[in-house]
């Protein structure tokens, strides 16, 4: 009989090479024995940050966060073992005594994907960025190094800030083909703009301006997590904010033209820049 713990793992493995190869290579990268559990928070994120690509109205998909916070509250809606990320999500957290309110926290922001208010200030993006990717890679750190995790939680704040800004630019003609804006609409503002005038896309020199400040920004964090030391033994945690400094650069270069091409590197010039970190223990 196959172990079902390994058999999850595969599963949740196979999901990121589908859903998020960045951080299924990650995984590779990790201690074999961290593995297992890394798969299953990485998987649980893609979970959350595909929910909207699901669902076409914003209720189907707070039934589908619902979900996983009845699981975490330890009310879960029949057998966890028919959903193998769930088990293998459930399995991690007591394996490595993740804190359950981290995760809860987590599905909470995601909330803000499903509708299209506009991010309101620098502050709240952080704050979104905090309780997701920076989140993320905490959780990460205690699974792979608990007695290190906590001298690298401002690192990993940084970091954290770094890589969602970075995604969020990737994702930018995605969001807004659907009328959703994360640029704070203070950097809106200050390049004078508004929401409607940065989405009908037409003001191309103001838009480049929001669209580089966004970029600065996500550079200004990622110099931050740069200049406070990480532990050796969590750095695996920190391998996908690797690959923002490239995206961040890029797109001050490109302003308004990420629109119209992609700012994603090659899957094999990101795996390089992952090992590349590992190496280095450099973001």
């Amino acid at each position: 009989m196959a172990d079902q713990s390994m058999t999850n793992q595969d599963i949740c493995l196979a999901m990121l090479r589908d859903n998020d190869r960045d951080r299924y290579l990650a995984c590779l990268l990790s201690p074999e024995d961290k593995r297992g559990a890394l798969a299953a928070l990485y998987a649980f994120n893609a979970e959350l940050a595909r929910i909207r690509d699901l669902v076409h109205e914003p209720l189907p998909g707070e039934v589908r966060m619902q979900y996983w916070r009845d699981l975490l509250a330890g009310s879960a809606h029949g057998s966890t073992e028919a959903n193998p990320v769930a088990s293998a999500l459930l399995t991690a957290i007591d394996t490595h005594r993740l804190p359950r309110q981290t995760l809860t926290d987590m599905i909470d922001a995601r909330i803000f994907d499903l509708y299209d208010d506009p991010m309101e200030t620098r502050t709240s993006l952080e704050g979104y960025a905090g309780e997701t990717a920076s989140a993320l890679i905490q959780l990460a750190s205690l699974v792979l190094a608990p007695e290190d995790a906590a001298k690298s939680a401002e690192a990993a704040g940084h970091a954290g800030v770094a890589q969602a800004i970075a995604g969020l630019l990737l994702l930018m003609p995605l969001h807004r083909h659907r009328g959703q804006l994360y640029i704070p609409l203070e950097i809106l503002a200050a390049t004078g703009l508004d929401r409607d005038a940065f989405l009908a896309g037409q003001d191309k020199q103001r838009i480049s301006a929001a669209i580089q400040a966004f970029a600065g920004l996500g550079r200004d964090h990622l110099a931050k997590a740069r200049d406070v030391a990480i532990a050796p033994a969590v750095f695996p945690a920190f391998l996908p904010a690797a690959l923002a400094s490239n995206v961040l650069a890029s797109a001050q270069k490109a302003g308004v033209g990420l629109f119209e091409r992609s700012l994603q590197q090659s899957q094999w010039r990101r795996q390089i820049s992952m090992t590349l970190a590992l190496v280095r223990k450099k973001v």
